[in-house]
């Protein structure tokens, strides 16, 4: 059977740069494997606080060459009201049956931001519905094998990490592509973290997940399933 996908591994976010700081690492690694990536934003960011959303789609673009992504594209489901409706479902269910991805990474399900809680229930329900045969769009059914949560940003316990180590400079680099946001500027300073602290928190982050892991950095997800070990001598991370 020929296959028609466009990427084995597709990120899922509410905002452009999302994914940067959630899961740019995991890309990056998993391009090195020889996978093949793919980001869908959900919204144009036309309601940041910083940025138009003419500049967060060249910012999109510039991180998607550092990461590597063979494919990135927006929906226009508004920036600041995702909602999980219908309609919305199935905007992702076209890019799901275009991209078909075996793997999907959502954001973790609560948080402090609405957008970002909310794509997740819609992703889920996306990729669901992404399988039926009845639902015409236009092109064939398709429903990802996994799907996994990136959990940087929430108080819980992951599932797994990935060792990000070699990647974490690039990872950087990606997220600072988005000078619209993370540049000084007089707009947003009480909101946002100061350029000259982006490094040592992300970095941070990144190397508290990396000593859960017995790595030097790395990024958390949390998957809902159990999982399944083939050979109990070859489970990594060391006990004592």
């Amino acid at each position: 059977m020929t296959d028609t996908s466009i990427a084995d591994i597709l990120a899922i976010a509410a905002h452009r740069d999302d994914i940067e700081q959630t899961c740019g690492g995991t890309l990056l690694k998993m391009k090195s494997l020889g996978w093949r990536t793919a980001i869908l934003d959900l919204t144009q960011g036309e309601a940041g606080t910083r940025g138009s959303a003419e500049e967060r789609s060249a910012e999109a673009a510039a991180a998607a060459k550092i990461l590597g992504v063979s494919w990135r594209q927006a929906l226009d489901i508004s920036d600041g009201r995702v909602e999980n409706t219908y309609e919305n479902r199935v905007k992702i269910v076209r890019a799901l049956r275009q991209v078909r991805p075996r793997v999907v990474i959502l954001p973790y399900w609560t948080g402090r931001h609405p957008d970002h809680y909310t794509s997740s229930t819609l992703g889920y329900e996306a990729c669901f519905l992404s399988g039926l045969a009845r639902l015409d769009t236009g092109a064939p059914p398709h429903r990802p094998f996994k799907i996994i949560y990136a959990s940087l940003y929430a108080d819980v316990r992951p599932s797994f990490v990935v060792d990000i180590t070699p990647y974490i400079e690039e990872r950087h680099q990606s997220l600072m592509a988005y000078a619209s946001q993370y540049q000084n500027q007089l707009t947003g300073s009480g909101l946002f973290v100061p350029e000259e602290e982006i490094r040592e928190r992300t970095f941070a982050e990144a190397r508290h997940y990396g000593l859960l892991g017995g790595v030097r950095y790395a990024e958390p997800f949390v998957q809902k399933e159990i999982g399944l070990v083939d050979d109990v001598l070859r489970i990594p991370v060391q006990s004592i």
